[in-house]
């Protein structure tokens, strides 16, 4: 298998890595090697998985707080939603 060495790494990006790789329970090189897998190769989601995260983004919004007009005037305007979204 091919190895590589990284050089000039900033102190505060290793100790964030090294910190993941704690929380992990693995070491740098796993840690870095999942990270690069995950960025690189990523995952296809399943039409089921889409559906789950759109469930998951859909309770974060409160009830009440966006009305369909105001959806339907944000994507009319072509502006982001987080515009219409009332305080």
């Amino acid at each position: 298998m091919p190895s590589m060495t990284i050089k000039n790494i900033p102190e505060d990006l290793y100790q964030r890595l090294k910190s993941s790789a704690v929380a992990n329970h693995r070491s740098l090189n796993g840690e870095l090697l999942r990270i690069l897998e995950e960025r690189l190769c990523p995952k296809k989601l399943t039409a089921e998985e889409w559906i789950f995260r759109a469930r998951k983004l859909r309770e974060g919004v409160p009830a009440g707080k966006v009305s369909t007009e105001e959806i339907s005037s944000a994507i009319e305007e072509g502006r982001p939603l987080s515009l219409a979204i009332r305080t």
